[in-house]
């Protein structure tokens, strides 16, 4: 197995969030653990940002070049920060328009072609908002919700979770 190969090989599982991966084919074998392994005796095992792990016999361990950390959740406001306070008071009523699936966000159906929604556009129920590539099939994503774009939450062609919020929506529009 190439080094090539073996790098596609940890995208994919990094992809698809496996725990574990193991492969053996003759006297080669390849055993990947993620962040998401939990061990038998109890706690996961925390590898923080890096990149999964894999060993080989007689192979040196390779770990690719960690990929930047997914953004974490913004810290709560600290009480008495009035303009923070405020500004999470006036996103309370906005809803989200969520990635149903884990993949690759684009905002157009192609590069040379507009973005499906842009802030400030009126949406509605039903309406295709953007795609997400999950294994190179290319799935539009279209809204639950109604009203108008005040927030694209994701930069374009950025991987994106199950759940993530991908735009907010102003109801009242």
């Amino acid at each position: 197995m190439s080094i090539k190969e073996i790098q596609d090989l940890l995208k994919l599982v990094s992809k698809l969030e496996l725990s574990e991966f193991k492969m053996k084919d003759g006297e080669f074998s390849l055993s990947i653990r993620t962040k998401h392994f939990v061990s038998g005796e109890g706690g996961p095992i925390s590898m923080g940002a890096q990149a999964p792990m894999m060993s080989m016999p007689s192979a040196p361990v390779y770990a690719p070049p960690s990929a930047a950390p997914a953004p974490s959740a913004a810290p709560a406001p600290a009480p008495g920060n009035s303009e923070e306070d405020q500004a999470a008071e006036d996103e309370s009523h906005y809803l989200a328009v969520k990635s149903p699936m884990v993949g690759t966000f684009y905002r157009s159906p192609a590069p040379d072609k507009p973005v499906y929604v842009k802030i400030g556009d009126t949406i509605a129920s039903g309406d295709t908002v953007c795609i997400i590539e999950a294994m190179k099939l290319f799935n539009e994503v279209e809204s639950e919700v109604s009203g108008k774009i005040v927030k694209v939450m994701v930069e374009d062609a950025q991987p994106v979770e199950y759940d993530q919020v991908l735009y907010l929506v102003d109801p009242r529009g």
